[in-house]
């Protein structure tokens, strides 16, 4: 029964993916005074199938002078860490129950960073190795402020389970008493899931496309779906983490809707950040500030057990 469970989960994890695409081209179409897609199906509702269907059909290319294995397997390899986290899903029938739900989640996030690396190394091109180089030092750079933010929080509830978070807003949302963390924690995830203004694995400026720039058809389709599949997931932990996470109502997937749509408004709104600031920022601001946090929690629950 969990099995049939999960998997109607990521059959619509993934048609989410596809409407989500939709989103973020019709969104972003809007912000700059034109139509997007409307052209195939009704509104352009079928164009993400449309797109599909086209991608995995076109040729795929094997590069002459790659390291073919690992050329190939790095996609699926990232698309699998993407399914995995989605195991994480806050069931309130207990078909999955996680008690240790985080630690599973900072696992899972680590290992993304060997997807994009080897994608980038067994292409065998300087392109795809300097895209994959520098997301790789932006993706380890964050995750350390991340998961300092992340501790912060779980302070407040003292378990891993992600379903001790519904129990625990209740009454008032972590968002209000922990404002600053928030914006820390929402520009970790953008520069966790490789997304403007932080997108420097993409700089198509100045490295073509980046880490994917040497895949084509399915492969090129699973690494798409894997960064799409990451960005809802982190709205769905943002929903979680600091929105109230009543996962009984229907606001609970209006306000994942909401934090998705704010991840393409940023890509529409902000250019791309420098580098080094983007390095400064993670490690001279938000680590010093989730340090702060997370001693100054500590020393108040430590005396609200003391004194109270």
């Amino acid at each position: 029964m969990s099995f049939l469970v999960f998997l109607f989960l990521l059959v619509m994890v993934l048609l989410s993916v596809a409407f989500v695409t939709l989103l973020e081209r019709k969104v972003l179409g809007y912000i700059q005074l034109r139509k997007g897609p409307n052209k195939v199906g009704f509104m352009g509702l079928m164009q993400p199938f449309s797109d599909g269907l086209k991608l995995f059909f076109k040729e795929q290319t094997y590069l002459y002078m790659s390291n073919f294995l690992i050329y190939y397997f790095s996609p699926v390899f990232m698309l699998m860490l993407s399914f995995s986290l989605w195991l994480l899903f806050p069931y309130m029938i207990n078909v999955f129950n996680f008690n240790l739900g985080f630690l599973f989640f900072l696992c899972c996030t680590s290992l993304g960073v060997y997807g994009i690396l080897m994608c980038g190394w067994s292409s065998n091109s300087n392109y795809a190795l300097l895209g994959s180089l520098r997301s790789m030092a932006q993706t380890i750079s964050y995750e350390v402020s991340m998961s300092m933010i992340l501790l912060c929080i779980f302070l407040f509830v003292m378990d891993f389970n992600m379903l001790s978070f519904m129990f625990y807003q209740n009454y008032m949302w972590f968002i209000f008493f922990s404002l600053p963390l928030f914006f820390c924690w929402f520009s970790s995830f953008l520069a966790e899931v490789n997304r403007s203004p932080f997108d420097f694995a993409e700089g198509e400026s100045e490295l073509v496309s980046g880490f994917n720039v040497e895949y084509s058809s399915g492969g090129f389709a699973f690494i798409f779906l894997s960064e799409y599949m990451n960005i809802i997931f982190m709205s769905l932990l943002t929903v979680i983490f600091f929105l109230g996470c009543d996962l009984n109502s229907i606001f609970f997937f209006l306000k994942l809707v909401f934090m998705i749509f704010v991840v393409i408004w940023v890509r529409g709104t902000l250019p791309r950040f420098r580098y080094d600031k983007l390095m400064y920022l993670t490690w001279s601001v938000f680590l010093p500030i989730s340090l702060n946090y997370f001693i100054f929690f500590m020393g108040f629950i430590l005396f609200m057990f003391e004194f109270l």
